[in-house]
């Protein structure tokens, strides 16, 4: 007989904060919160790796805010006690949501502040100078305070967190920490949290903690196939387009879907090309300010819109390798630098970021590693819901495609990835369509999009805010699918003749105008596309219903008249 799982109110928390847990929904603790709490509650220091979206972040917020709820009993002046460490800006405000979240029964008790933003160090001195008891943050920006003299811990710590520990590293923050560990007691709690145990993990391991409790809670980084499937067709590069193009508008691919690509410029492309034919999605871009970024991820997670373009962490790096000589390096150097100025190094998608109920995830470029694949599949399926995944694979992608297989497959001879049964002859009658549309992406309209898209945001910035706050209905105007329009739009291509629509296809799609589909998917439970139409006069069509009946009573009318 299975041992009963331990409950929240078994664990010896305070009541507050049971009654915020409560709130969210959280009927039992998952299996990482389950073992983790009871033992950070002991004052142990945790190695802990889980899957992604197995609720790692609640357990250790939920000993951080007892501790700290703990430490005010004993009447001390107000201080800084935990101090949380994010490799994303992104994560840092999500982290900082969720402690708000938990203390929203005593957040008098227990304040928080996320300084992981790019404002000013001065414009985030004043919110230091109160002494949050939880301060989050990336190990660069809170380094820059500690040397600054904004933030001292010197003698308050009692608690570290190192989120998401294997990106610290990836992400180029190994100088930062290690200059950052000087400035901390020599005693504290520390809990490192992390989805992969590799080396640098392990190193990080003997720098921050003390005869830690090791917790491995899943063999396989990805769950089984009956949560999730993984799915893989070959297609050069214009059949990738002409996919995605039949997938999206014929309802194929159904519920919010992240598509990943890898590069910034790829995401525009395919955005503009979506747009050819009325697909909104919007893209989740380095280049933007964090703030919009966040609005992006929050507004998809309400349900807002259904597709987002991303790339992940890879596609920061420099793509594109140089000679290998002196020159060549110096050059790669300068190149690095001035896309560095571009982009945002604290930026990620794949990892980390809570994106909340995502259906689909559809690599439309597979990905250069077997990590960044688990990281951007690991978007599907979190906790016990279902997802799918489609990965899309040219003839220069098939060696990552071996690598991810042999990784995932391990010792079992079938493979992870079951081809996908798509017959591509039968969408051959789209690719004019396509191909028309690609002609007017342009690598000027590609540019003036992301420089569109930038100029946007700049203006939705945070001098809206109050005015939302006092106007919520009018937040509409800030979403972020809207056509940017830079290439020439042809209003034929969104609406798809049936002609078109292959045989196999038409008891599943009903290629109708986009209002008539809507009126249908609303009144259709679950969003399931029934194949059964009613034939009533009112949608014939009328090239075939047209009948001529002749013009001589017209004359002989006309002649009366």
């Amino acid at each position: 007989m299975a041992a009963e799982r331990l409950q929240f109110h078994e664990m010896g928390i305070d009541d507050r904060l049971l009654k915020a847990v409560a709130d969210l929904g959280w009927s039992q603790p998952t299996l990482i919160q389950e073992k983790a709490i009871p033992l950070a509650l002991e004052g142990k220091d945790l190695l802990a790796r889980a899957r992604t979206g197995s609720g790692k972040t609640a357990a250790y917020a939920v000993p951080v805010i007892q501790r700290v709820l703990a430490s005010k009993q004993s009447v001390r002046e107000q201080d800084v006690r935990a101090l949380i460490l994010v490799p994303t800006k992104e994560l840092g405000q999500q982290v900082q949501a969720m402690v708000r979240q938990l203390t929203m029964y005593c957040s008098r008790d227990v304040r928080v502040a996320d300084i992981s933003g790019k404002a000013d160090l001065s414009a985030q001195r004043p919110i230091l100078m109160e002494k949050p008891d939880v301060v989050v943050g990336t190990p660069s920006r809170v380094l820059a305070h500690l040397n600054a003299q904004n933030l001292v811990l010197q003698s308050s710590l009692e608690m570290l967190v190192v989120d998401e520990a294997d990106l610290l590293f990836s992400f180029g923050f190994e100088a930062d920490l290690k200059s950052l560990l000087c400035h901390l007691p020599k005693i504290y709690q520390s809990f490192l949290m992390s989805a992969t145990l590799n080396e640098d993990v392990q190193a990080l391991k003997e720098l921050l903690l003390h005869n830690p409790v090791i917790l491995k809670l899943q063999g396989s980084q990805l769950p089984d196939s009956s949560q999730l499937q993984q799915y893989s067709i070959k297609c050069e590069e214009e059949d990738k387009f002409l996919l995605i193009y039949t997938l999206l508008k014929l309802r194929l691919v159904q519920g919010k879907t992240l598509v990943f690509v890898g590069t910034v410029e790829r995401c525009y492309r395919l955005k503009l090309f979506l747009e050819q034919f009325g697909i909104p999605a919007c893209v989740l871009n380095s280049e933007l300010p964090v703030q919009s970024r966040c609005h992006i991820i929050t507004q998809f997670n309400q349900g807002f819109y259904d597709y987002i373009i991303a790339t992940d962490e890879q596609s920061l790096l420099d793509p594109a390798a140089a000679p290998q000589t002196t020159a060549g390096n110096e050059k790669k150097k300068k190149g690095t630098e001035k896309k560095g100025k571009a982009k945002d190094k604290e930026y990620g998608v794949s990892r980390g970021v809570d994106f909340q109920h995502v259906a689909n995830v559809v690599n439309f470029d597979f990905p250069t590693s077997v990590e960044s694949y688990i990281h951007r599949v690991g978007r599907t399926a979190r906790a016990d819901n279902p997802g799918t995944a489609l990965s899309f694979i040219s003839h220069t992608e098939m060696h990552q495609l071996s690598e991810v297989e042999e990784a995932l497959t391990g010792d079992n001879s079938e493979s992870v990835l079951k081809p996908y049964e798509f017959r591509m002859e039968e969408i051959e009658g789209f690719r004019y369509r396509c191909r028309d549309a690609m002609r007017s992406v342009t690598k000027q309209a590609v540019r003036e999009a992301r420089l569109k898209e930038i100029k946007q945001e700049l203006l939705n910035s945070e001098k809206l805010k109050t005015y939302f706050e006092d106007n919520p209905r009018d937040l509409q105007l800030l979403r972020h699918d809207k056509d940017l329009h830079p290439a020439v739009v042809k209003p034929h291509l969104k609406n798809i003749p049936d002609y078109l629509v292959p045989e196999t296809l038409r008891g599943v799609v009903n290629p109708l105008s986009s209002r008539r589909r809507r009126r249908r998917e609303k009144s259709t439970p679950g969003g399931v596309i029934t194949s059964s139409f009613k034939k009533n006069v009112k949608g014939k069509n009328p090239l075939k219903s047209f009948h001529y009946t002749g013009g001589r009573n017209r004359k002989g009318k006309a002649g009366k008249s």
